[in-house]
């Protein structure tokens, strides 16, 4: 007996297969070398994207001054912020209508309509938008920043509904019909014991949708209008000029933005034994 329990057959797992560390660490030496000289380079102290002339901050510096990075990153924090919320808001209200009622004809259809930005490749969502909007800019002469948020809200939805929709499959529905049974009322029982349960998933949800939107070019190069650039618009234009390492710096700073924001994501939705 103790003999088969040591020589228990291992179960089958990729991680032991012959060669699989040395693949990994190729494929993150190939995916992060590129990022981390980008952020190596951002210290320089020279304005010379391949000739290192020594550790400076300088083009932090120069790009907190830039009056042009200053609007472009609070209109992206605006855009980001708004779009995550409503997006979140939707989210929930999706993924509580296809998890917390019986299933019924459509399900799976309305499951595929609002993962289909992740389906689509972007720049179709883009023009889409793009002719939409314009559409609608002709008959209200409103060119504000309601279609940026709104474009935004739209393609991070799925991002959002995903793991909203993953804490839901995973709660166990014993407290909720207990609460049923207590003669608490459909409201009384989300907001008691649904919600706590699920603030974990609406945060993370939310976390990710902002790092989606924060990010965004395709989207916002084709939807927005003079004078409504964000941070990645704005970084995409200087290529087309003059490159510099203030460049870099921005790009660094947007990295550890997005990796503090995934870690919590992470820290959200990790299993907990």
């Amino acid at each position: 007996m103790l003999n088969r329990l040591f020589w228990k057959k291992r179960e089958f797992s990729v991680t032991y297969q012959f060669g699989f560390a040395t693949i990994a660490l190729i494929c993150f030496f190939a995916l992060y070398a590129p990022i981390s000289t980008l952020v190596f380079y951002s210290f320089n102290a020279g304005n010379n994207l391949m000739l290192w002339e020594g550790f400076s901050f300088q083009w932090y510096v120069e790009a907190s001054k830039n009056e042009l990075v200053q609007e472009a990153a609070i209109r992206s924090l605006i855009i980001a912020v708004c779009a995550s919320l409503i997006s979140t808001l939707v989210a929930t209200m999706a993924a509580l209508g296809t998890t917390r009622t019986a299933p019924f004809k459509g399900q799976k259809l309305i499951f595929i309509m609002i993962n289909q930005p992740l389906m689509v490749p972007e720049i179709v969502t883009a023009v889409a938008l793009l002719i939409f909007f314009a559409i609608i800019k002709t008959f209200t002469n409103y060119y504000g920043l309601g279609y940026l948020i709104t474009a935004h809200a739209a393609f991070c939805v799925p991002f959002a509904y995903l793991p909203i929709k993953a804490r839901l499959d995973g709660m166990d529905l014993s407290m909720e019909t207990a609460a049923g049974d207590l003669y608490a009322t459909p409201f009384v029982v989300f907001r008691r014991i649904t919600l706590p349960l699920l603030w974990p998933g609406i945060l993370a949800g939310a976390m990710l949708s902002f790092v989606i939107s924060l990010d965004d070019v395709i989207i916002t190069e084709f939807v927005k209008t003079a004078g409504q650039d964000t941070l990645p618009t704005y970084m995409l234009g200087q290529l087309r000029r003059v490159i510099t390492p203030e460049i870099n710096a921005i790009s660094s700073v947007l990295l550890a933005v997005s990796l503090v924001v995934v870690t919590i994501f992470f820290l959200f939705t990790r299993k907990r034994y």
